[in-house]
């Protein structure tokens, strides 16, 4: 039996033996939850890439404290998840399902509560911890990121896990573009520029687009025109690891890309391959100088080159810097008129489709 009821979760509670997995979306977790429960979520962007398994579950619990409880734990405790009021495993595509599934294979014992958090509220609400915000629903829109509990994800679609060869054609395997790769370096705006190590070093490249300052998020690729005048150089020490630091850089980051704008000249911001670290900074300065959430901001690069990969601590990292900018849609409730025009702080606008051209 993959269930267990709310009664049984009542008694167990107190044995201390018992690992609780919050399924729900994010900003559920924060109002009400069950007491000694760890929350269990993922960005909407990344669903793919979990549903694939391309990501471990510990890469998908958002609190470090409680990451490192999970891998204490969850191979000698029994584990339990929860969504908001599933009585079943409705079908093998859910979320819940998965997430069941990767635990068995990880040799955990692990079950569902059958009723799920309604269910076990409203029996044994002593149980349950719930938090009042000063901010109402209507008010305060929900955080972007998705609970796992009750998904479905499809198995379209590629993401990948780390920079590769900018050359290699597995960077496009299961693309539904891969017969029509960009061209490098990409123009995300019109100063701006994302590209891959190559480009980097192709000074006709770098003329063409009158790119004068070079933004190296690697920490050990050569800074090639360096001694040249010509070009101004920032470095970023970070490998493509999950235990990197990249947001700490964003500032002087942002800082840089704006002083080559202010010098009327193109910036490149390169890695390796250009799909993960670069993304990463290029996405952040989107946030910050579009006052863009992080979907949107995303979802803009993604339009220019759709093999952005940056992984999974990366993007969390950019969910706290979205949430320290605190923007949210600028079209939330509005109809799309199918032309989007983006406001920086500068009051210059820039219509998404002419960029695209």
């Amino acid at each position: 039996m993959a269930s267990k009821s709310a009664e049984w979760l009542q008694m167990e509670l107190d044995s201390g033996s018992l690992l609780l997995l919050d399924c729900r979306p994010h900003r559920h977790y924060q109002s009400a939850r069950i007491e000694t429960a760890i929350s269990l979520a993922i960005p909407g962007i990344l669903l793919k890439r979990f549903r694939k398994g391309n990501l471990p579950i510990r890469a998908v619990i958002p609190n470090k404290e409680d990451r490192e409880k999970f891998l204490r734990r969850c191979r000698t405790d029994t584990v339990l998840l929860y969504d908001e009021s599933s009585v079943e495993l409705n079908h093998s595509g859910s979320l819940l399902a998965v997430v069941l599934q990767k635990l068995w294979d990880d040799g955990c014992k692990a079950f569902f509560l059958e009723g799920g958090f309604v269910k076990f509220q409203t029996e044994y609400p002593e149980h349950c911890e719930t938090f009042l915000h000063t901010s109402t629903a209507d008010s305060s829109p929900p955080l972007p990121v998705l609970g796992l509990g009750g998904l479905c994800l499809s198995s379209d679609g590629s993401d990948g896990e780390s920079d590769r060869d900018p050359c290699s054609s597995t960077e496009f395997e299961d693309s539904p573009l891969s017969s029509n790769k960009p061209a490098f370096p990409v123009q995300i705006l019109p100063y701006l520029y994302l590209g891959c190590a190559k480009d980097a070093a192709n000074l006709d490249v770098l003329a063409q687009h009158n790119i004068k300052y070079i933004l190296n998020v690697t920490p050990n690729l050569p800074n090639v025109f360096e001694q040249d005048s010509n070009f101004r150089y920032k470095q970023i020490p970070i490998a493509d690891h999950w235990s990197q630091n990249l947001c700490q850089f964003f500032p002087e980051a942002i800082s840089f890309i704006d002083e080559a704008r202010s010098k009327q000249c193109g910036v490149l911001v390169h890695c390796l391959a250009g799909i993960s670290r670069s993304v990463t900074v290029t996405v952040a300065y989107l946030m910050q100088k579009l006052n863009l959430p992080l979907n949107d901001a995303y979802d803009f690069v993604k339009r220019k080159k759709s093999s952005i990969s940056p992984n999974f601590n990366f993007m969390g990292q950019l969910l706290d810097f979205e949430r320290t900018l605190r923007v949210s849609s600028p079209f939330e409730g509005q109809q799309s008129s199918g032309q989007f025009y983006f406001s920086a702080p500068t009051s210059d606008v820039f219509q998404l489709d002419r960029l695209d051209n």
